[in-house]
């Protein structure tokens, strides 16, 4: 988890919450990013915001401190039962990745958070749910599931966050959020937060609908654009575009590389190609077993994996560190989305190189592209020196079936695990403690 960039706003000057102060102390976090110098003021006097904000932003830290700040500040009213917040994203990756970030910054406080999202873990899942907890982190298909089975109640949320709207719209999970939503206690009566790379009409839509009068916190496109990122697109022949793709990786001093196809197909061709021509690479795409997306994306974050071939189900919400290349082998089909893929790279303030190749296929996705990001990609035509021809055949990989366990998921520790810290931990009182103070 990293906070980038950085503000002159300190985060202790906000009146957070002392558990969270020492949180942000151990992961080693003193300022604000720009999108939480701007919304958690509003968040932390109880108001709603809808922010315009991209991955990379810091903005998972800010509904996660918001969310929890509310929780240690607001008394638990006598009789009621968590859970009390619901964080929803749209993939299991990024709404892993937000329970992890939850589990640092919250460590001190006692809160218990859970994710919950399909694939793997289903009986932990419930189990946790069933004994009990404070935040529950996931996607909406596995939520409404366990809801429906009556393992867990909405009756007592009182933050709600959906993370990266517009995605939700892309995947066609808006009808569920929307689900979810009218069964909590109405708009007024809890804290509402939205995040979204872009505010487009259905996102504001959504968010008037279902938020109390949100404040806008909006980061125009030119600052989404990582400004250190080196954009260079080749004119190519759908034919050439593997010999492309070996000729620039053997060119480019790449430490790290995501390699980004539009097709599950393409992902598992271009990776058999890389592999048999002595690159190391791996695909993580939408049909990967759970655990062994994890085990993958564990590897190429440790840098232990040089190359990832990814559909768009990895382009969002995944803090790895230290991106050097961002390959767009296929011009993504939605200019959005090509601002996400590079995203990926240029983090922390370092530089990074996106390359992008324009086929007969994709290329008619340039122009949306270049007048979204309000600037012209340079481009030249993919000449007969990079493109590679000695190229071996493609290595067939190997798919075995992952083998099933029963004990699948996280194993309940946490109260052991708190216990090794220093008894510093706070948590939530009811209005009884109140009362007796």
């Amino acid at each position: 988890m990293k906070n980038d960039p950085l503000t002159d706003i300190r985060l202790d000057s906000l009146g957070l919450h002392e558990s969270l102060l020492l949180g942000l102390e151990e992961v080693g976090f003193s300022h604000c990013t720009p999108v939480q110098a701007v919304a958690l003021p509003i968040l932390l006097q109880h108001r709603d915001v809808a922010a315009q904000a991209q991955t990379g932003t810091g903005k998972s830290a800010a509904f996660l401190l918001a969310t929890m700040h509310y929780l240690m500040t607001t008394p638990i009213a006598e009789g009621k039962k968590g859970p009390w917040a619901l964080i929803l994203a749209p993939t299991r990756e990024l709404a892993l990745q937000i329970y992890r970030d939850a589990e640092q910054l919250g460590y001190f406080t006692g809160l218990r958070c859970t994710a919950v999202y399909g694939g793997i873990g289903y009986e932990q899942q419930r189990s946790e749910l069933e004994q009990g907890v404070d935040i529950v982190i996931g996607t909406p298909g596995r939520i409404i599931d366990l809801y429906k089975q009556r393992v867990y109640s909405l009756d007592n949320i009182e933050v709600v966050v959906v993370d990266e709207a517009d995605r939700m719209f892309d995947m066609g999970f808006i009808a569920d959020v929307r689900y979810l939503l009218r069964r909590m206690p109405p708009a007024p009566h809890r804290i509402n937060m939205l995040f979204s790379a872009t505010l487009s009409e259905r996102v504001k839509e959504l968010a008037y609908e279902h938020m109390n009068a949100p404040q806008t916190v909006a980061i125009e496109p030119e600052q989404v654009t990582a400004e250190n990122v080196r954009q260079t697109l080749y004119h190519v022949a759908s034919s050439d575009k593997i010999g492309l793709l070996l000729g620039v990786l053997r060119q480019q001093d790449a430490t790290r590389t995501l390699v980004f196809v539009n097709t599950k197909r393409d992902a598992e061709r271009v990776s058999g190609y890389l592999l048999g021509n002595g690159f190391e690479a791996e695909v993580i795409s939408g049909d990967i077993p759970q655990k062994k997306r994890e085990q993958l994306l564990h590897r190429f974050q440790e840098g232990k994996l040089p190359i990832l071939v990814a559909t768009d189900v990895a382009a969002r919400g995944l803090h790895i560190p230290d991106v050097s290349h961002i390959v767009n082998y296929d011009l993504p089909q939605n200019a959005e989305d090509y601002v996400h893929r590079i995203g990926r790279t240029a983090r922390a303030g370092a530089s990074g190189d996106a390359i992008s190749f324009a086929c007969e296929a994709y290329v008619y996705s340039l122009p949306e592209i270049e007048a979204y990001i309000a600037q012209k990609i340079p481009a030249e035509m993919a000449s007969a020196q990079i493109i590679a021809t000695e190229i071996s055949p493609p290595r067939r990989t190997q798919r075995r079936k992952p083998p099933q366990s029963a004990s699948q998921g996280r194993t309940p520790s946490r109260g052991g695990r708190r216990s090794t810290k220093p008894s510093t931990a706070a948590k939530r009182t009811t209005n009884e403690d109140h009362a007796g103070s």
